[in-house]
């Protein structure tokens, strides 16, 4: 992503910004020669109501201008920061849970690049364009005095030259000011967001003083960095207000000599001045060069992001199969740490799978490569022969479902939630074999209640997070799915996910319980990232260090 591409995605818009801009620039041009025809008309005493009325209309049209100007402007940044947005979140999307977090953005991080930095990046076409029409007034005024005199034109470039210098020392000082202000914002928002996130914990810790502290603990370097900001824009203001009033100072000069020595009339003398005036106005568009500074401050903070490649799916369709799931020495390498190492096993299609060990042994992390959620370092995994990585991104979604331990519910209702826009018969079956229908029946609109007005308590919305996921065709993935249950539901969803059915999908369960290894057609032990053991329930447990697994 750069400056041109994005300001490009202005369209139609930047062309009507660029015309009304370059109009109205030179409806300001001519103004002051008109008006200074009607001053020389008065003078002489001859008619000045053509003149006059020429410069009402020039009055008009240039309002007309602006406003249109300020229309397309608004409209060109809603469709870019849209776009952006859009692009952006696909983005995200596509790269998954693993990329961002090797990545280091934070959630607060990321909503603050999509909403605020977003905004900021889409003014590059605009602002580039109003810089560019600026440039206009400054070298029409020049051509125009020229005609006037040529000292006349001298001083006023003298001006203009003190004034440009002005806005290049601001440009310098607002680029990594704006940066720097942005990634410390980001961080705030990162923070916050995790402390409500984790409100419930705080409140119950008592924290909260702590907390508040850890939040704002970045907030005198945003104070810093935007009090260097203002500091850039009052200096460069303050500058602009001295180096613009000696630019007409020295056109007047020039032109009182020259209305003197009757080289020019009153009414040019009067147009030197208004163009002067127009010259010294290019100090005023230090906004405009802050907010390109911001604009190219956002584009890189977005480019960080979609620089990050997305995960990548082939084309390739599952044959038919049972699930048969196969690990081929898969390792997972986390910076200088050994997450799964030389995972070789196959797990037969439409079996149970129990996958157990101590915390830290690899459950999570082989869950997740299994579901394709983050992809092993070494080896590959296939389903049904074929390797994950190569198939459709929907078909693989279809296939493969999971289900967590704190499963975050999408979707307007709970019905949403659950069928993810199947049809309403597939939704409630899934709640049924659950054990969701129950609760979600007691609901005040039943499937039909927002996902904000229904209270659920956490084994409750394990179960919704289940019933999402019963829609699996080949592997079903839960990674301590059940662990919020009260023992009796546990066990009938135990019972639910361990019994032989025909066409059932291959099932592979993160567990610390021993009962729903012991229902379990096989059990993968994990020990540090590798295989302890593999088999039956009662074959491995007359291993003593089997079963301290469970103790």
């Amino acid at each position: 992503m750069t400056f041109g591409s994005i300001a490009r995605r202005g369209g139609g818009w930047l062309p009507l910004i660029g015309i009304s801009s370059l109009v109205g620039a030179l409806a300001t041009l001519a103004l002051p020669t008109v008006l200074g025809r009607a001053v020389d008309g008065v003078v002489a005493d001859s008619a000045t109501n053509r003149w006059l009325l020429l410069a009402g209309g020039l009055v008009a049209f240039g309002v007309i201008c602006d406003l249109i100007d300020a229309f397309a402007g608004k409209a060109c940044v809603a469709s870019t920061t849209a776009w952006l947005r859009e692009r952006l979140i696909r983005h995200l999307l596509g790269i998954g849970p693993s990329a961002t977090k090797d990545r280091h953005f934070d959630v607060g991080d990321l909503v603050s690049r999509v909403s605020s930095n977003a905004v900021d990046a889409a003014h590059a076409g605009p602002s580039a364009i109003t810089i560019g029409a600026a440039v206009v007034p400054p070298l029409g005024s020049l051509v125009l005095l020229a005609l006037i005199d040529v000292w006349v034109a001298a001083a006023f470039v003298g001006g203009i030259c003190l004034v440009v210098l002005v806005l290049r020392a601001f440009t310098r000082g607002t680029a990594v000011v704006f940066t720097s202000y942005q990634q410390t914002q980001g961080q705030i928002a990162a923070r916050l967001t995790e402390s409500l996130a984790g409100a419930r914990t705080i409140a119950a810790a008592g924290t909260l003083a702590r907390e508040r502290q850890r939040v704002l603990e970045p907030l005198p370097e945003l104070n810093a960095h935007g009090i260097n900001t203002w500091r850039v824009l009052a200096r460069s203001a303050a500058q602009a207000a001295v180096v613009g009033p000696l630019a007409l100072v020295a056109v007047l000069v020039a032109g009182g000599l020259a209305l003197a020595a009757h080289r020019i009339t009153p009414g040019a003398y009067f147009a030197a001045s208004q163009y002067a005036m127009i010259g010294a106005g290019l100090g005023s568009l230090t906004s405009v060069f802050g907010e390109l500074a911001r604009a190219r401050a956002g584009i890189r903070r977005l480019a960080e992001v979609l620089t990050v490649d997305a995960v990548r799916y082939g084309n390739r369709r599952l044959p038919d199969g049972l699930g048969q799931l196969e690990f081929r020495q898969v390792g997972v390498r986390s910076r200088d740490r050994v997450l799964l190492d030389g995972i070789d096993v196959v797990l037969p299609g439409g079996v149970t799978t129990a996958v157990v060990g101590r915390s830290g042994s690899g459950k999570s992390i082989l869950a997740a490569v299994a579901a394709r959620l983050t992809d092993p370092t070494e080896g590959e995994v296939r389903l049904d022969g074929v390797r994950l990585s190569d198939i459709r991104r929907d078909v693989l979604r279809t296939a493969v479902a999971c289900a967590f331990e704190r499963p975050v519910l999408v979707g307007e209702t709970v019905g949403d939630a659950i069928g993810l826009g199947r049809p309403r018969e597939q939704t409630i079956a899934a709640a049924r074999a659950t054990n969701a229908h129950t609760f979600v029946s007691r609901l005040p609109e039943g499937y039909d209640t927002a996902l904000v007005d229904a209270p659920m308590s956490g084994g409750e919305r394990q179960r919704i997070g289940l019933a999402r996921a019963w829609h699996a065709k080949r592997l079903l993935v839960l990674d301590d799915a059940t662990s919020s249950l009260d023992v009796v539901t546990e066990l009938q969803i135990t019972q639910t996910l361990t019994a032989s059915t025909a066409n059932r999908p291959t099932r592979l369960i993160v567990t610390h319980r021993v009962d729903t290894a012991a229902r379990s057609d096989l059990v993968l032990w994990l020990e540090d990232g590798r295989i302890r053991g593999f088999g039956p329930h009662r074959r491995l447990w007359e291993q003593p260090a089997y079963r301290e697994v469970f103790a």
